[in-house]
């Protein structure tokens, strides 16, 4: 048990770090020979943008941008693989290209980059899971999710970051599409502990042990049926008198 739970951490914590590290490794290349990676971005509604469905969440504008996506989406993977393991993946790569398919179709004509639509994806996955499940560890979550990251809601308005080239249509799609799959797998994955009465109120209706059920009275006592004297045995005694009363009555009868 122990082991199984320290392989659990221990992916849990190295798959981020792996994307990370990807991250970190395609921004210093692009740095060290001069390149543009940007043009492969997404392009909304042209078909050379298509590729950056695939390829622009590993791609930032510059070192700031990056180790603003780095922490977030080194947590946000973490907590996901370690409390939805079973459908940890399955999350994380739909928010991936559902988020970038989405920017592809509705934004703005501009190079669309960085992983920062994930992060909202993820984040959003995160707190509403916690709260359709009701399950105490993930309500915690929740709770870290909104405390932690809560102003990351404040991106969606670009009238409040002017000057700054901010794809808002990101993170925009990254939250519906964080919405849209937790409602999707709210009833997989882990799940709240239910108490036994709650267990019984699920029973089927024709369910023979449902509580609702009165159990049928038990058979009646076979009926018992009364003796028939009138074909019992009948014993007759007869009284023999002694030799000794015999031999009275005779010393009487002489006397007289």
């Amino acid at each position: 048990m122990l082991v199984s739970e320290k392989a659990k951490i221990i992916n849990s914590i190295l798959i981020p770090t792996f994307f990370v590290i990807l991250l970190w490794v395609i921004k210093l290349a692009e740095i060290i020979f001069h390149l543009d990676l940007a043009v492969y971005g997404i392009m909304p509604l042209k078909a050379s943008g298509l590729i950056g469905i695939i390829a622009a969440p590993l791609i930032h504008g510059d070192i700031a941008h990056l180790s603003a996506n780095s922490v977030p989406i080194w947590v946000l993977m973490a907590t996901l693989l370690y409390f939805y393991r079973p459908i940890a993946w399955k999350v994380f790569l739909l928010i991936y290209f559902i988020t970038g398919l989405w920017v592809w179709f509705w934004a703005r004509e501009s190079y669309h980059i960085g992983a920062s639509g994930v992060v909202y994806g993820l984040a959003t996955f995160l707190f509403l899971s916690g709260i359709f499940r009701k399950e105490n560890r993930l309500m915690a979550i929740s709770l870290f999710i909104i405390f932690t990251y809560g102003s990351l809601v404040w991106g969606i308005f670009p009238q409040l970051f002017p000057h700054k080239n901010i794809s808002w249509e990101s993170h925009l799609m990254g939250i519906v599409a964080g919405v849209v799959i937790a409602f999707f797998y709210r009833n997989e994955g882990p799940q709240r502990s239910k108490f036994t009465w709650e267990l019984e109120d699920e029973l089927p209706e024709d369910d023979e042990n449902a509580y609702w059920r009165v159990p049928p009275p038990p058979p009646p006592p076979p009926a018992q049926i009364p003796p028939d004297h009138t074909t019992g045995i009948e014993i007759n005694y007869e009284y023999k008198e002694t030799e000794k009363s015999d031999n009275k009555d005779n010393s009487k009868s002489g006397q007289a």
